[in-house]
């Protein structure tokens, strides 16, 4: 099987097909406090409309933002199309099996989050694979990537 170079650019047409296709995103690492960067990702990506199922095992956690909060990926008790992680590089390869166990389709790491051995199970897995990126950039970057053919 020929893998993916995941310290290569992703193509811009890569990552808009699978922000367009997903609709059910798994956020674990997801956190209650609103100065966290995966707190501000969630809220957008919510707010952009996704359904965002908040990952995190603290046991008195119960929501964030409204949303039920899982203690693990085999918790959740519908499909999920992403699973989308801010914890940290070496806790990537078991979510990145528990992401294949589940029927994820993308396993998609934050920025700072990288782990071949993780990129090979879920690739393995059939899973589409993004590390280092964030969601919520890639989702805007249209919006402000330059327009170099229009004339001013």
């Amino acid at each position: 099987m020929a893998y993916m170079n995941h310290k290569k650019p992703y193509s811009d047409d890569y990552l808009q097909e699978i922000l367009s296709a997903v609709k059910t995103i798994a956020m674990v690492g997801a956190s209650p406090d609103k100065t966290k960067f995966s707190y501000g990702v969630l809220r957008v990506l919510h707010e952009t409309g996704y359904e965002m199922i908040p990952v995190n095992p603290r046991e008195s956690l119960e929501e964030i933002r409204g949303l039920k909060v899982y203690p693990s990926l085999s918790a959740i008790d519908r499909p999920v199309h992403m699973v989308e992680v801010f914890r940290r590089s070496e806790d990537l390869a078991g979510i990145a099996q528990e992401a294949v166990e589940i029927g994820a389709k993308v396993l998609w790491s934050q920025i700072g989050v990288y782990n071949e051995r993780a990129a090979r199970i879920a690739e393995d897995g059939g899973m589409k694979v993004v590390m280092n990126r964030c969601p919520k950039i890639e989702l805007f970057r249209p919006f402000w990537k330059p327009k170099l053919h229009l004339g001013i």
